[in-house]
């Protein structure tokens, strides 16, 4: 056999088994496929060499002396609850092969077996090692990151949201972060997930402004095959990937009415029924929310369901924006540097103490997430290894004294007086030039002023889109649409 498709891990592959004509050729095998056998002849020394050294594999055989392979298959589980390991046996009845795989065999076979199926199986059986092994990197990188040492703030506003946060980490109870974008809430939602008894489960998140309400209700739940146009087989809703784990519903000020009512069910009853089913799927989840919108004023517009807001607000938590909390500024920059410097190959020590003071003058509309993308691009453009004030972005660099950035924001009033001045509706309005059209005028027209009414909205809301898109009257999708248009995002 050539070595095309070959297993490429250098690991080391255990063979215990007393015949050694049975180990020559499972070593053939091995070699073969890239691997390196290590060999033995009785389930003792198999133990002993699975406790002292790390295989990627066992392949065993059930009848050995001195301890057989059911027997070693147990305390080598126990050393190594993780280990692949696959039984070979000569007495292949379903009792033995259905107890081989209740003590946690990956497969088992039957002598004489056939060397092909064994070399499948084996890289099946190493794949999903390896896959294994990822997810547990992917996990332990997680936990690494959302541990409460990576959530930077000495400051009383996040020395009481720590306070807040450690009450719920060892029970169920449903939380509720509020605060502007930016300012961390996901992170706080994944903080109190991985270090929750929840932590081996799942973190599913939805972010209910970002999925298309006419597709919501099946992504959350899921739908059975043939329940609409378009559903050509079934589908898991992300509540239920979540069973077991924590579900994260982001920006849940957003969710249409109607929904509301069925996360209500699942909060209620904990369970759910599929789009296009009647069947009903327990869930075992933990339920934290976030919005950036004052959600008890939606309460009395109507605008969000009393019954839900009260099941979800059991341990209310509000995350300050950055501008009430300078004093973790210094902090953040810190944290930032750190992380990304070995991100992106350099050596930053910190900056200077007139850098640092035109961090601390900026007012940070868009909090921590507006921090760390431009710490990142400052470090990008630093030459030396203390960022200066040569090395900031203009917004930074020529701000003023009170810290406002030189180009209005988009929503901001200087933008919406700008836009005022941009009307020149006697322009337009000009009764001696008729050749332009009549209907290509009042598109002009059209245009100038419903960009002077978008960036008004704008800035009455503050610069929230939802709440910009409910003065106007408008959906949040057409509103996007129209900033595009516009080129509201560009200003």
């Amino acid at each position: 056999m050539g070595n095309d498709g070959a297993i490429q891990t250098k690991g080391e592959i255990l063979i215990a088994d007393d015949e050694a004509n049975i180990r020559f050729v499972l070593a053939e095998l091995l070699r073969r496929e890239g691997l390196r056998p290590v060999e033995c002849s009785n389930g003792l020394d198999a133990v002993r060499l699975v406790k002292s050294r790390r295989f990627d594999a066992v392949i065993m055989d059930i009848k050995m002396p001195k301890m057989d392979g059911l027997a070693a298959l147990k305390e080598m589980r126990t050393a190594r609850p993780d280990l692949t390991v696959l039984l070979v046996t000569a007495h292949g009845t379903q009792a033995t092969a259905l107890e081989a795989l209740e003590y946690g065999a990956y497969d088992y076979f039957t002598k004489p077996f056939d060397i092909n199926e064994v070399r499948i199986v084996l890289r099946r059986a190493l794949e999903k090692a390896r896959l294994m092994e990822t997810l547990r990197e992917i996990r332990e990188q997680a936990v690494s990151r959302y541990c409460f040492d990576s959530i930077v703030g000495q400051s009383d506003a996040m020395r009481e949201v720590f306070q807040l946060i450690s009450r719920v980490l060892d029970n169920d109870v449903t939380v509720l972060i509020g605060g502007e974008s930016g300012t961390g809430k996901e992170l706080i939602a994944s903080a109190i997930h991985y270090n929750s008894p929840r932590a081996d489960g799942p973190f599913i998140r939805i972010n209910t402004v970002a999925i298309p309400e006419s597709l919501l209700e099946s992504e959350m739940f899921g739908h059975e095959r043939g329940s609409f146009t378009g559903a050509i087989q079934q589908k898991i809703g992300k509540v239920e990937a979540a069973n077991g784990g924590t579900l994260f519903l982001d920006e849940i000020g957003d969710m249409p009415l109607p929904l509301q009512g069925k996360l209500l069910r699942v909060l209620q009853e904990r369970e759910i029924e599929r789009v296009g089913s009647t069947k009903t799927i327990p869930v075992d989840i933990r339920v934290i929310c976030a919005t950036y919108r004052d959600l008890g004023e939606m309460v009395r517009k109507g605008q969000f369901r009393e019954d839900l807001y009260y099941r979800i607000n059991v341990m209310p938590v509000f995350i300050p924006p950055l501008r009430d909390r300078r004093e973790d500024i210094p902090l953040l920059i810190d944290h930032f540097v750190q992380y990304y410097n070995p991100r992106l190959s350099k050596f930053i020590r910190g900056v200077s103490q007139s850098a640092l003071q035109k961090f601390l003058d900026y007012p940070w509309p868009g909090n921590v997430r507006e921090l760390e993308n431009m710490i990142q691009r400052t470090m990008l453009l630093a030459e030396g290894d203390t960022v200066t004030v040569d090395d900031l972005p203009p917004v930074l660099r020529s701000g003023t004294g009170s810290g406002a950035p030189a180009t209005p924001m988009p929503g901001s009033l200087a933008a919406t007086h700008d836009a005022l001045n941009e009307l020149n509706l006697q322009s337009l309005l000009d009764t001696e030039d008729f050749d332009t059209p009549l209907a290509e005028r009042l598109a002009l027209l059209t245009d100038h002023i419903e960009k002077y009414l978008i960036r008004a909205a704008l800035s009455r809301a503050g610069g929230h889109r939802q709440e910009t898109a409910d003065l106007l009257g408008i959906s949040r999708k057409s509103l996007h649409n129209k900033m595009v248009r516009h080129g509201l995002f560009d200003e």
